[in-house]
């Protein structure tokens, strides 16, 4: 569907005409030497270092700022948007495809964005939708060159990388989002017409990707609030914590405002800046905002996938009962690193360890499987761990947990390397631009040594844990069992 835009510079009529206020800064497209950083906010003025009585350097109304709130009220007056909400359904709200718990605002806010757009489009010749402040302002709103849209060529990059398996799933998702729309909406005779239809529907899944990479890269969590879209705050650009100039928050009557920090001063000309979130890894700074920091010296942190053996017997009841996302965070601890997970104890552990699965019944009738660590009921398999480390065998399950963990990083480095020719001549290729180029390569860098430094620190702690006295024994009564297996068989007669 074909978007209109608009120049940033009109944006300050727009916030003038929903009483968005400015104390010493507008927002302007900033030209960076040969860096171009799109729109920014920028100060017209000399700023003093802040006090308590300093006013805010901007300021916007609640009424303006998007969140599940605001949708549900411009529903209550636009048709249109109700009766795709209401086609929907849970999934607009909840988005059980992702596997959101509770009622969360990324479903109803991204059907708002796709109504704005459409709105607004010289693709629909009916008017779609009430107007509102947000029709005008996603005009405003570039595009975002978030991974979601990077060539096939420019997602070859990324082999090896933990960004790769996050990609593709998100990919799949928004896929799924996609066709869960459309069903849901096709008997809406105004989205069959307008979104559907074969020769007069506009909508692809770019649109959707669009919609998506708006919310996910400008979406904050607002106080009092919960996560919502914060018009022309959400043209700040991101600086490290040291560096960022500002920071947002709300006031007494729930505006957001823009805030100078304690300490810092402006003069005409400097760019104000806040902070995306410091303690984001690269891959996340990737997948949700299209770059890297440019004072990260480390990745941070990344995710892995771990994978329940084919040959475990309990595979598919540990399927059923985990809760938690199946793989490990590794991240960088000081001068070491450390990892967290607690779907890999699911891995550590079978029913001759004292794992026990069985079916129960519950109040209104229905069955569910229930899981057991020697005789005690779990909840949750989070509680898991606790119980784990009051067994005498908690050494020998740390040290599965160690082995199972560094193979895994093994298998991460190998693909991550045995991509590296490939990677390398794809600079040259029309299809790869250069900037996602270099994004790609600092992650493959970054992620590499991450990977190779938990290598390291997960053989000593497996030697550590090997030469324990309760490993000891265990492996000492391993041999001695398999030694009497073999002399049973031995002396069997089979005559």
């Amino acid at each position: 569907m074909k978007r209109l835009t608009l120049p940033i510079g009109n944006l300050s009529a727009w916030a003038k005409l929903n009483n968005v206020v400015y104390h010493g800064v507008r927002v302007e497209h900033l030209q960076n030497g040969s860096i171009d950083k799109g729109s920014a906010v920028i100060a017209v003025r000399d700023v003093p270092a802040a006090t308590e009585a300093q006013e805010p350097l901007m300021i916007i109304p609640r009424e303006t700022v998007l969140s599940l709130e605001a949708v549900e009220r411009y529903a209550k007056y636009d048709r249109h948007l109700k009766e795709v909400l209401q086609a929907a359904g849970e999934y607009a709200w909840v988005l059980k495809i992702i596997f959101a718990e509770g009622r969360t605002s990324r479903g109803a806010i991204l059907i708002f964005l796709l109504m704005q757009i459409t709105n607004a489009s010289p693709d629909i010749d009916e008017r779609i939708g009430v107007p509102n402040p947000w029709t005008e302002y996603v005009k405003f709103l570039p595009s975002v060159p978030l991974p979601t849209f990077w060539t096939d060529e420019e997602r070859a990059l990324l082999t090896g990388t933990s960004l790769e398996a996050a990609l593709n799933a998100k990919l799949n998702s928004l896929l799924r989002e996609f066709d869960n729309l459309r069903s849901s909406t096709e008997s809406v005779p105004w989205c069959m017409k307008y979104w559907w239809h074969e020769e007069s529907g506009r909508l692809n899944f770019d649109d959707w990707k669009t919609v998506d990479a708006i919310y996910r890269s400008r979406a904050l969590e607002h106080p009092g609030t919960g996560d919502a879209m914060v018009p022309c705050l959400d043209m700040a650009n991101h600086a490290s914590a040291k560096e960022k100039v500002a920071s947002y928050d709300t006031d007494q009557d729930g505006n957001g405002v823009l805030l100078l920090r304690p300490g810092k001063i402006l003069k005409a000309g400097d760019e104000v800046t806040i902070t995306y979130g410091d303690e984001k890894g690269a891959c996340e700074m990737v997948f949700s905002y299209g770059f890297i920091d440019a004072s990260m010296e480390t990745a941070r942190e990344l995710f892995l996938d771990l994978t329940i053996p084919e040959d475990d017997p309990l595979r598919e009841a540990k399927r059923a009962v985990s809760k938690s996302a199946p793989g490990v965070r590794l991240f960088f601890s000081g001068d070491s690193t450390s990892w967290e997970s607690t779907f890999i104890w699911l891995i550590c552990i079978n029913q001759e360890d004292g794992l026990n699965f069985k079916l129960a019944q519950t109040n209104n009738g229905e069955t569910e499987l229930e899981l057991s660590w020697k005789g005690d009921n779990l909840n949750d398999t989070a509680e898991l761990i606790g119980l784990l480390k009051e067994d005498d065998l908690w050494h020998v399950f740390q040290l599965r947990a160690v082995a199972i963990l560094q193979d895994r990083v093994e298998t991460q480095l190998r693909r991550l390397y045995s991509s590296e020719e490939a990677v390398e001549e794809a600079q040259n290729l029309r299809e790869v631009d250069r900037t996602v180029y270099g994004t790609a390569m600092r992650l493959r860098v970054l992620e590499a040594e991450l990977l190779e430094s938990a290598h390291r620190d997960l053989e000593e702690q497996k030697t550590e844990l090997i030469h324990t006295d309760v490993v000891q024994q265990y492996l000492g009564s391993a041999r001695s069992t398999s030694l009497d297996a073999t002399n049973v068989s031995e002396d069997e007669d089979f005559s």
